[in-house]
């Protein structure tokens, strides 16, 4: 609507990528504070609560009656701000819209099985979610390599060539990067607050990436890949960064809402997006290093306890383990969010050592 109204006008600030991203950053932001607390009052009327693995740690059972799929509103109150203000013919942000819009069909369907069954067993089966994540990242990633710009060459951090070409290979790289994300933040989902500086730390790093690579000046300058059109996207972080922001208002500790799949699975797979399309699929390792870390305590988790019947941590995610061990939660969401500010400037730096 604002680039609209730019073109229809010629009100020249309209045009400025910045400029929209702080717009939308502002409107998704006032709508997800508007909107979560009557979500929040409507979801105890429904008794849509977060059912608690019956193994979680004690303190946890405590939290059977908060609210979950607030999610629901970080996307609506996103997309609502990205209609407003992005330029909806960009492929990128079609994109973009895309991949937020099947990622959170998938947790919310998976978030409602689980909150009318009253048991976390009763959501999408393990195989079913996967597959349905899978077979939309593929859809995303085939639609990129055969309808936009986004070359299939893969780099690596702090490195200014090029190593690889993936040719067609890239189609499928690029859907297990976005699965990957996906599970990682959906994983990381299980503290008050947890997930969601992370996710906001993330897409604030990979927004200035992606601006820069599609800056005609400033990735010459800073030697990134130059990908016209992809900084349309930024604007989309910003969206989901402000309703974020909003969410987490009512999310910290102790929440009033939980983000529920629906929130972290189209999250994750955005911020995946964010990777892939500015060149930075191993430089989100470090971006998402609390996403990662979370999932590697899970692998190994099970793959030591199948193969020597033993645990390397008290209980996974890692920060159940923690919880075991006697650190308060807002402790260990807290510490999780220095991890995840100290890893996204250390990632930054890639802007100037290459």
């Amino acid at each position: 609507m604002l680039y609209w109204l730019y073109q229809a006008t010629h009100i020249n600030i309209f045009q400025y990528i910045t400029v929209r991203s702080g717009i939308a950053f502002f409107i998704s932001l006032f709508i997800s504070m508007y909107l979560m607390p009557k979500f929040i009052k409507w979801a105890k009327n429904k008794n849509a609560n977060q059912p608690i693995y019956y193994l979680a740690p004690q303190g946890h059972q405590s939290k059977g009656k908060t609210p979950t799929m607030g999610g629901l509103v970080i996307v609506f109150s996103a997309l609502i701000a990205i209609l407003i203000c992005v330029n909806l013919t960009n492929i990128f942000a079609l994109v973009g819209f895309g991949v937020i819009t099947l990622f959170g069909l998938i947790g919310i369907k998976d978030d409602i099985s689980k909150i009318v069954g009253k048991n976390n067993n009763s959501g999408l089966s393990a195989r079913l979610k996967f597959s349905l994540q899978f077979t939309s990242a593929l859809v995303i990633s085939y639609f990129l390599y055969q309808s936009t710009v986004l070359d299939t060459s893969l780099f690596l951090p702090f490195y200014k060539h090029p190593v690889l070409d993936m040719q067609w290979f890239a189609v499928f790289f690029w859907a297990f990067v976005m699965v990957s994300s996906s599970n990682a933040v959906n994983l990381t989902d299980g503290l008050d607050g947890l997930a969601t500086v992370p996710s906001i730390l993330s897409m604030l790093t990979l927004g200035i990436f992606v601006y820069i690579s599609g800056h005609a000046i400033l990735s010459g300058y800073l030697l990134l890949p130059k990908i016209s059109g992809i900084g349309e996207v930024v604007i989309i972080a910003a969206s989901l960064i402000g309703s974020l922001v909003g969410f987490l208002w009512y999310n910290c500790y102790p929440a009033e809402v939980f983000m529920g799949d629906s929130g972290s699975l189209s999250l994750g797979a955005f911020i995946g997006y964010m990777a892939i399309i500015s060149k930075n699929e191993f430089l989100l390792i470090l971006v998402g290093f609390v996403f990662v870390l979370e999932t590697m305590s899970v692998i190994l988790q099970v793959g030591s306890f199948k193969t020597r019947k033993k645990r390397v941590f008290l209980m996974a995610p890692i920060h159940h383990h923690f919880e075991i061990k006697g650190w308060a939660e807002n402790k260990i969401i807290v510490r999780f969010w220095i991890m995840a500010l100290i890893s996204n400037i250390i990632a930054l730096t890639a802007l100037k050592i290459r």
